[in-house]
Parts: C-alpha cells; sequence; structure tokens
C-alpha cells in the first residue's frame, strides 16, 4: 500500500512546504505515487490519515488504521511522539494491521490514542552542526560543537547507487598500520569487513584508521552501536586528544538504548556519511561498530513484530538488511561529484569462528575482510592480523606503486614463514636454510607489530619496508628489532630528504649496539 494525501481528501496543511523532492536525497527518485482521485474521494478521510492504537510495549506499536500507508512513513500521536511504519500485515480477523517503530520513547503512549500520518519520509537533520558532535540515530545532539549554520533534513534510508552511477575504486585510503596499508590495501569506496573476537582489537583499528585521516580530506563518522557508555567515552577522549573530532562525526546508541535506536541508528550514520559525499563531494569514512549487534536489534524487533523467526531466531530478511545499508558505499561517478564513501563494518565472532551466521551475510556483502586472531593477541603480536584469513578484494589497484612495489617482497617471505613455521612444529631438525628463513620472518613480523593510537604515515612505511627487503636489520636480534623501529620513527621528516635513508639505519643499527 504505497500513496499520500491529497488536498481531496484532507484539508490538513502538508507537513513540508512547496515539494517533497527538495528535502530528500539526490539519489532518492523513487516518489509514492497518489491513489487515484475516485478512490480517494470514496473513502472518509479520517480512514485514510487516521489510526489508532492498539498495542504498545518496548519501542514497538501495532496500529490500526493508515489505510494508505506505505513502508518507512513518518507518523505523529497526540503527545508528540513520532513514529515509523516497518511492517504491515492482517491479523486473523482479516483487519489491516500496520507495525511501528517509536523513535522517541520517551513519550508515554496509551492504547487507544490517535495517531497521524505525516505521508513523508523518516528525516534526520545535518548539516555543519554534526561536524565534531555526537548525536543520538534521530539527530538530536548529545555533545553539540557548537555549530549552528546550515542544517538540513536529510531522509535516513535512501536507495543504493546504481551501477551507472559508480566507478572503479582506484584511490588508496591509508590507514596508518603496515599490515594493512602493505599486505589489505583499502580503496576509497571499498566495504572492507573487520572480523574477530572480543577484545582482538577491532575498535584499536577503526581509531588508527580514523587518526590517520587528519591531514586527508577524508570526514569520518564513527557509529556505535550497542556499546557500553564507559567503552563509547573512552574513544571519544582518545580522539579528543589525538585531535580528530574536528573532522569527525560521532553517532551513538548504547546499550540500554531500546532497540528501535540501536537499529535505526546504523542508517543514520549512512545518512550522515551520504551527506557530506553528496552536498560536500568529499570522500567519507564510515564505521559501523559493531553490525553483529545491528542484527540482535533488529532480531528484537522482529520478535515483538510476532513475525516469524528462520535461523537463530533471526528474520529471514536479515541479508537485505545489511545489503541496503552497506550497498550505500560506493565511488560516485563525476555527474555526481566523485565523492566517495568507504565503510568499515565490525563483526564480533565467538571462539573465532568465522562461519556464522551473521559473518557470513556480512562477509558476502563486503570487498574484503581484514579477521582477527585471539591467539595471535595473546601472543603479543598487535595488531593481530591473521593474513591467512584477511583478503581484499579490490587488490592493488588502489594501492600506491612505491608500496606496491616493497611490499611485494614482504608478503612472500611471509606466506613462506608462515607455512614453514606451522611445519617446523612436526619437524625434529630443520637445515641451516630454514632456520634462517624461520629468524628472517620472524623479523618482519616484529617490524610489523605496531602500538595503537600511533599511526604511520605512508612514506614512512615504505622506508621501512624498502630497509627490510635490503637486508639491513640483519644484523640486529629480534628483539632488537622494535628499539630500531621506534629509533627510526622519532627521526623528523625533514632529515630524510638530507641524509640517504640507507645512512640513518646503519647509524641506528649502530646505536642499537651501543645500548
Amino acid at each position: 500500500m504505497c500513496a499520500y494525501v491529497c488536498d481531496v481528501c484532507c484539508d490538513l496543511p502538508p507537513p513540508y512546504p512547496s515539494s517533497k523532492r527538495e528535502i530528500w536525497p539526490k539519489l532518492f527518485t523513487h516518489e509514492p505515487q497518489p491513489l487515484p482521485i475516485i478512490l480517494l474521494v470514496t473513502i472518509e478521510k479520517n480512514i485514510l490519515i487516521y489510526g489508532v492504537i492498539i498495542s504498545t510495549g518496548y519501542g514497538v506499536v501495532t496500529l490500526e488504521g493508515l489505510l494508505i500507508a506505505f513502508i518507512s512513513e513518518v507518523f505523529t500521536t497526540q503527545s508528540f511522539s513520532i513514529g515509523l511504519v516497518v511492517n504491515l500485515y492482517q491479523n486473523d480477523t482479516m483487519n489491516l494491521l500496520i507495525g511501528a517503530l517509536l523513535l522517541n520513547p520517551r513519550n508515554p503512549l496509551d492504547q487507544g490514542s490517535t495517531v497521524h500520518a505525516l505521508s513523508s519520509l523518516a528525516t534526520i537533520i545535518l548539516g555543519d552542526c554534526t561536524i565534531a558532535s555526537i548525536l543520538d540515530p534521530v539527530g538530536n545532539l548529545i555533545f553539540n560543537s557548537g555549530r549552528i549554520n546550515m542544517q538540513y533534513p536529510w531522509a535516513i534510508e535512501s536507495p543504493a547507487p546504481g551501477i551507472i552511477d559508480r566507478q572503479s575504486v582506484t584511490e588508496a585510503l591509508q590507514t596508518g598500520l603496515i599490515a594493512i596499508d602493505s599486505s589489505i590495501p583499502i580503496g576509497c569506496g571499498q566495504r572492507e569487513l573487520i572480523v574477530g573476537d572480543r577484545q582482538t582489537g577491532k575498535t584499536s583499528i577503526s581509531i588508527d584508521s580514523i587518526l590517520n585521516q587528519k591531514y586527508s580530506t577524508i570526514f569520518t563518522v564513527y557509529t556505535s552501536l550497542g556499546q557500553s557508555s564507559s567503552s563509547i567515552l573512552q574513544v571519544f577522549l582518545s580522539l579528543v586528544q589525538k585531535d580528530a573530532i574536528f573532522y569527525l562525526s560521532m553517532l551513538m546508541a548504547t546499550a540500554s538504548s531500546s532497540a528501535v535506536h540501536q537499529y535505526l541508528c546504523a542508517y543514520s550514520g549512512a545518512a550522515l556519511s551520504e551527506f557530506f559525499v553528496i552536498t560536500g563531494e568529499l570522500p567519507s569514512l564510515l564505521i559501523l561498530d559493531d553490525l553483529s549487534r545491528h542484527a540482535c536489534a533488529y532480531r528484537e524487533i522482529y520478535l515483538l513484530l510476532r513475525r516469524p523467526a528462520g535461523r537463530e531466531a533471526y528474520p529471514g530478511e536479515i541479508f537485505f538488511v545489511h545489503s541496503r545499508l552497506l550497498e550505500r558505499s560506493a565511488k560516485l561517478s563525476y555527474n555526481l561529484g566523485g565523492g566517495s564513501l568507504t565503510c568499515f563494518p565490525v563483526i564480533e565472532t565467538l571462539a573465532g569462528d568465522v562461519s556464522g551466521y551473521i559473518s557470513t551475510n556480512v562477509i558476502s556483502i563486503t570487498d574484503g575482510q581484514i579477521a582477527l586472531s585471539a591467539d595471535l593477541f595473546l601472543s603479543g603480536i598487535l595488531p593481530a592480523i591473521d593474513v591467512g584469513l584477511s583478503v581484499t578484494r579490490v587488490g592493488s589497484i588502489a594501492q600506491w606503486y612505491g608500496m606496491k612495489y616493497v611490499a611485494g617482497f614482504y608478503k612472500l617471505e611471509l606466506a613462506q614463514f608462515v607455512e614453514l613455521q606451522s611445519f617446523s612444529q612436526f619437524a625434529a631438525d630443520l637445515g641451516q636454510e630454514s632456520k634462517n628463513r624461520l629468524t628472517k620472518g620472524l623479523r618482519l613480523v616484529e617490524i610489523l607489530k605496531q602500538s595503537s593510537r600511533s599511526p604511520i604515515s605512508l612514506t614512512r612505511q615504505v622506508g621501512i619496508l624498502s630497509l627490510a627487503n635490503q637486508k639491513l636489520l640483519k644484523a640486529l636480534a629480534i628483539k632488537d628489532v622494535g628499539l630500531f623501529l621506534n629509533l627510526y620513527l622519532d627521526i623528523p621528516a625533514w632529515t630524510l630528504l638530507l641524509i640517504p635513508p640507507n645512512l640513518v639505519a646503519k647509524s641506528i643499527v649502530c646505536c642499537v649496539f651501543k645500548a
């Protein structure tokens, strides 16, 4: 059922002046078509635009009436509550019922209250006020940056760009992590999944990616879904200390928030990123932390709507819920401004099982995944990236030529080391060549170790990998490789422009031996 109320059947003023298309995104072209005037005249207008609340609870409302209601339509109540239509069905008596979500659950609702359809989509107020601010899923400012200029209503849900509106991913997005930028390159407009167990560094990778965009033109949006308030505060303070809040917007739905807010928060974050991509024609980075809690929130809503459940009690349309969210990230064509929306969804696994229902669904949607291992994390290898399970489907197309040149040798050596390390556990005696290769592989692992909140620039990454390829670190012990890297990173950048890197590396090696 899809229509909106016209002037023939309703004397009320429209909720928005002028055309609706002004408040909808440029990509949204599916405007609902009105019903024939003859049909609207024969039906009473009160039945069309008014409904009655039958039941309410946990942010989910069941309505009766609203015969021309359509999915994602917004309605209001007598107590100034805002609801969103998400389900149309019939009960046992063949009466049309409507399942809706309450966007502001603080306002109490009673059974028998009337609702009024607004004949518009759910929108969120965006603009300059969202920069360096923290928002809730419906657009209310929790932490205000002080900017109140230019505010626009923007649709929370909009269709993904079509094939003609996209272009190939060719521009690299640097995360500041050597293990990712060298072996798992990410491009602007790509969807790269971060999957791993609890407390393995998924959020740390996201924060490092945000910090590395300090001197770039990429605007970042961090969306927190179902996390504790203390962890969200810790992330916010770490970003404030690094002066990253000035090119960042945060949306949060804590663990104490309703399932409705946790569900809408992901789509509001995508809408905020689309706003800067389409209006500002800038690249944007969206982090969804995490989608496993988002799936649990939607499962709760689905069961409250009394709809049949599928595998693991998840609804059968959970794939569509995540696909219509992640497909909004793309590299837009030049006709639409040439902006890009890069998405980092996060999935939490149990006991390292990446073959779970939600994780496999998201893996099939995304363009690759960064798998984190709990064993590597406990052994002190940070970031704990499992090279064997991690992959990028964009490949080296979006990788800088210099990084591609120095990383080729490193990836080959690391793959041989992983294979030989698993074989050496069962071998009683190894040859000298195998021992040398194992030692070289251990040095490469030490090079990939990186502390959190300290991203490394692209030039420094290329310099470190080139030094490893030139075998300058062969004289150092494995335990001294970390000291060498710390001294090399402390050298000012202008020094490397005046002095050849080989001489700098040799002088640092001499200092390490003296220490």
